[in-house]
């Protein structure tokens, strides 16, 4: 399908720079946090008066935000695309659409059925038509632009409607060979239903319904087109953006002003049971590293209530965020259910070919759909243990050994139930094992060569965790990249008690 570089506004593809910005995650230290180098002036200083805000430029800083958030999907997620959606039948707005265009087609055919013919309507539908058609060629398509608009004339169409001698059925026979040039091959069959429809009036129908999907495929073609170059370039296009809606509501980084200063307020809280145990220093004032404060908030998004809006600079990989927690919590209960049945079965399970696989096929399957609100996770876990048990069972009797007695199906089948409870020991260790898994992925190098060890009780979940964490770290990495100097002024701000410098520089490497 052709595409024309002019698709791609002005506005838009200005901002994107040449250069991405370099990066790294090796250890953030004071002098990074005060250097002049490591950014330019970013937000007003704390002695300016507020700014009082218009409605005009906080909708300014909306599309500013819906652009970012776009960019950024299409940039990180390869199977974004758009896709053509029908409103429900039931609902208010499709009964609306569907008597409208309905009164819309009876008209139109009555008229056609006159004698003799009304063509008012006919003539309305081609010229639409035909700018639809227009819109799909690139500017240096002269020749079928110029046949196009000949053909589907709206002036020359009035003449011959004057004289009753439209051809309507030429015309949308010119219009199907239009489209058949100009459709992806997807569309194809949607052609060849086309040619074989007689009646005009469905006919015409059907043809705007296939416009409608071409127009969705010039839609993602652009997107696909768009994606490599967003790639190269979205570090700093995504800061530049970023930095345009902090210019307009100096407040937009209120919340991840909050984030950070939990973030700070965790690290205090550790470092002070730290100094009250036997032999530490409580006379010396604690020192926060930037790092640990920054990765330490990144860890608390994937125990996040995502009920409440996240902090500004995580809005674009909220969602993404949010499915990690989600996987997180089913993989949490399996590798907690797994430890349990070790545990109390121990020997008995020894010999059970793939047991652990069919634990986890049993548990993701009871757990599927745990993070909606009808959803009863105790019940669950109920089902789970027994479950096990009966496919426990039915192992050892293959291999004639004895079933599991009822005192033991029991305590299984309580034991994995109580995970829900709060302070459950295993659960509080499994989540302690999945914490510190992922913070050690956080401290490592970029890019990185090997994931590191997985903590004892994870096995059962390894491929799993370690598919989350690879998904989980590239977020994080990127987002400190595009962020890192808006944070930098930040702990500088909370960390060293320093003013934040000014506007950020687009191209700044984070450190």
């Amino acid at each position: 399908m052709p595409l024309s570089d002019d698709q791609i506004s002005d506005s838009d593809s200005s901002r994107l720079s040449e250069s991405t910005a370099s990066s790294s995650d090796s250890e953030f230290s004071r002098q990074s946090f005060t250097s002049d180098s490591s950014s330019k002036p970013s937000s007003p200083a704390s002695t300016s008066p507020p700014k009082v805000v218009t409605f005009d430029e906080l909708m300014a800083a909306a599309r500013n935000l819906s652009n970012l958030t776009l960019a950024h999907e299409i940039a990180v997620n390869e199977n974004f695309c758009m896709k053509h959606v029908d409103l429900p039948q039931n609902s208010l707005e499709g009964r609306v659409k569907k008597i409208v265009h309905k009164a819309f087609w009876d008209l139109l055919e009555s008229e056609l059925n006159e004698d003799p013919p009304e063509y008012e309507h006919a003539i309305k539908l081609f010229e639409e038509i035909k700018e639809i058609l227009l819109s799909f060629l690139t500017p240096g398509a002269n020749r079928i632009r110029n046949q196009i608009c000949e053909v589907l004339d709206t002036d020359l169409i009035r003449q011959q409607a004057e004289h009753n001698a439209v051809d309507v059925h030429g015309l949308a026979s010119y219009v199907i060979n239009t489209m058949g040039k100009l459709c992806a091959p997807i569309r194809d069959d949607d052609i060849k239903q086309l040619k074989a429809t007689d009646d005009i009036v469905d006919l015409l129908r059907q043809i705007l319904h296939v416009l409608d999907l071409m127009k969705m495929d010039m839609v993602n073609y652009t997107i696909q087109n768009l994606r490599p170059h967003l790639q190269r370039n979205l570090v700093d296009y995504e800061r530049t953006k970023f930095q345009e809606i902090l210019e307009e509501t100096p407040n937009a980084l209120d919340l991840t002003t909050e984030w950070i200063k939990e973030s700070i307020k965790d690290e205090l809280s550790s470092v002070s049971c730290e100094s009250s145990s036997p032999g530490a220093d409580s006379s010396s004032k604690p020192t926060l590293s930037p790092t640990l404060v920054l990765n330490n908030g990144y860890l608390k998004l994937l125990q996040w209530d995502y009920q409440k809006t996240v902090p500004e600079t995580l809005v674009t990989d909220e969602a993404r965020l949010q499915e990690l927690k989600e996987k997180l919590n089913q993989l949490k209960i399996i590798a907690c259910v797994y430890l349990i049945t070790n545990n109390i079965l121990g020997a008995t399970i020894v010999g059970l070919p793939d047991f652990p696989d069919k634990l986890k096929r049993i548990s993701a399957a009871l757990l599927e759909g745990m993070n909606t609100k009808t959803f009863d996770l105790k019940e669950s876990l109920n089902g789970i243990g027994m479950q096990i048990c009966i496919e426990v069972n039915r192992s050892l009797t293959e291999r004639d050994f004895p079933a599991l007695n009822t005192e033991m199906q029991n305590n299984l089948v309580g034991q994995i139930c109580s995970i829900t409870q709060e302070g459950n020991p295993i659960s509080s260790l499994i989540d302690k094992r999945i914490q510190l898994y992922l913070k050690s992925l956080l401290t490592l190098p970029v890019p990185h060569k090997c994931m590191p060890t997985i903590p004892g009780g994870l096995s059962v979940i390894q491929t799993e965790i370690e598919s989350i964490g690879s998904q989980y770290t590239n977020i994080v990495n990127f987002n400190k990249q595009v962020y890192g100097p808006f944070y930098a002024n930040i702990l500088r701000k909370l960390l060293f008690c320093e003013a934040p410098m000014g506007k950020v520089e687009t191209e700044a490497s984070t450190n």
